[in-house]
């Protein structure tokens, strides 16, 4: 009998230790639940229960000298670690709370992001923006009606949302960019906004139609964080509406100049959906005098950071904009050849925006697609790292974040106020 006793009481303290594991193993992985709420007062989006305004930025890390192939995450893990610990301290010191991303990054990676830095990441699939893969063969332009392709990026979001739905530090999904733009675009580099067009509903409904589809794919697997989609501007917004039915947050990327005008109050009147802006802001250079524009750049961040706060539930506007994502951190050096002059700081113009007055010559093109980081680009290391160098929209931006748009009696006064206080020559200053 004692034999017996001791051999249960071994039994029961093994159950013990195997549940003490268990349960701390499942506190580790433990993921925030994420969701949005509507009241009298706008749309909000919550983690765990606390209204969170999204602070973000469009965030890479991409050396001098590489193009769209180069992968951060495809590098050693020490080489991953210092990048991350080279630029998430300049992301956390300027208020940034969360960083958009591509599929490519590692669970592992997006939960370091998140436990050392606090900072949350939202999950991109470009859902066949630059082409799908089918049977092993790349087809550059997806053709959305064409079940196979279709079939195929499905696959790969079902994939996605496996992989990662248990990944600590994961705030929300995010399908497409400006995919709309896709209809019109031959390539990857970014052309002359396009306009409404008959020519191309038909194939939207088919896209907008397949992005549902999608959207359902996650919500069968995840059930904790709401599902986005990242149109390109108002584009379509009908037809999106008709199609995209079971949508959580509108994203989209708008570059309209100071203000995003009545974007808010048309996605609140047709969609009755959160907004969140993917991308926004301007470019820091000069196409008509061939200078680095900082002050001009910052200024473009102030006012668009400006019109999302004031737009916040309660200030008596849409009361749907639940924050934004600025474009981008750091200069992108490969993007106005995309394969070619990857060592030079391209200041060729590719595309015109009237939004930019600062700049814009009608009949010129005045937007500077390498230009569009809010820090500048040192040379790189034998270890593909570098120095970045913060512009003066860093020193503006951190000033934006230290405001809570949630904050107790905050109103357009206020805000009006508050933002008419940031000096963009001091925040020059500070960059020089």
């Amino acid at each position: 009998m004692k034999k017996g006793k001791k051999i249960i009481r071994l039994m029961a303290l093994t159950l013990l230790l195997v549940l003490s594991v268990t349960v701390a193993l499942a506190e580790e992985n433990e993921v925030d639940v994420v969701t949005v709420v509507q009241d009298k007062d706008g749309f909000r989006l919550q983690v765990n229960g606390e209204d969170f305004f999204i602070k973000g930025m469009n965030w890479d890390f991409m050396p001098i000298g590489k193009t769209y192939t180069y992968s951060l995450w495809s590098q050693p893990d020490d080489v991953i670690k210092a990048a991350l610990d080279l630029e998430m301290p300049m992301l956390k010191l300027m208020g940034v709370n969360a960083i958009r991303q591509y599929v490519g990054i590692q669970p592992r990676w997006i939960k370091y992001i998140y436990e050392k830095y606090g900072i949350y990441t939202i999950l991109n699939h470009s859902f066949g923006r630059y082409g799908v893969t089918v049977n092993g063969a790349y087809i550059a332009n997806t053709d959305y009606s064409d079940e196979k392709s279709r079939e195929a990026i499905l696959s790969e979001v079902r994939e996605m949302a496996e992989q990662m739905k248990d990944t600590p530090g994961l705030l929300i999904w995010l399908l497409g960019n400006e995919n709309n733009y896709g209809l019109f675009w031959d390539g990857a580099e970014t052309e002359a906004l396009p306009g409404e067009s008959t020519k191309q509903e038909k194939r939207a409904r088919y896209m907008y139609d397949l992005f549902n589809e999608g959207i359902n794919t996650i919500k069968e697997i995840d059930t904790k964080r709401p599902v986005a989609m990242v149109n390109g501007d108002l584009l379509f917004i009908e037809i999106l509406a008709e199609e995209v039915t079971d949508l959580d947050i509108f994203a989209s990327n708008m570059y309209r100049g100071y203000t995003f005008t009545d974007a808010f109050e048309r996605v609140k009147n047709i969609l009755n959906l959160p907004v969140l802006m993917a991308e926004f802001g301007s470019d820091a250079y000069n196409a008509r005098t061939g200078e680095e524009a900082q002050v001009e750049q910052a200024g473009y961040f102030v006012e668009n950071w400006k019109d999302l706060y004031m737009n916040s539930a309660g200030k008596g506007l849409a009361g749907n904009s639940i924050g934004g994502f600025t474009f981008q951190f750091s200069d992108g050096w490969w993007k106005a050849g995309q394969e070619s002059n990857l060592d030079v700081h391209d200041n060729t113009a590719s595309w015109p925006n009237g939004g930019y007055t600062f700049d814009y010559k009608e009949g010129s093109n005045n937007m500077n697609e390498e230009w569009f980081g809010i820090c500048a680009k040192g040379p790189t290391d034998s270890r593909g790292l570098y120095e970045l160098y913060p512009r003066a929209a860093y020193y503006a931006l951190q000033r934006v974040n230290e405001l809570d748009p949630y904050s107790k009696g905050l109103s357009i006064e206020s805000i009006e106020d508050y933002f008419s206080n940031i000096s963009l020559q001091e925040m020059y200053l500070k960059a020089r």
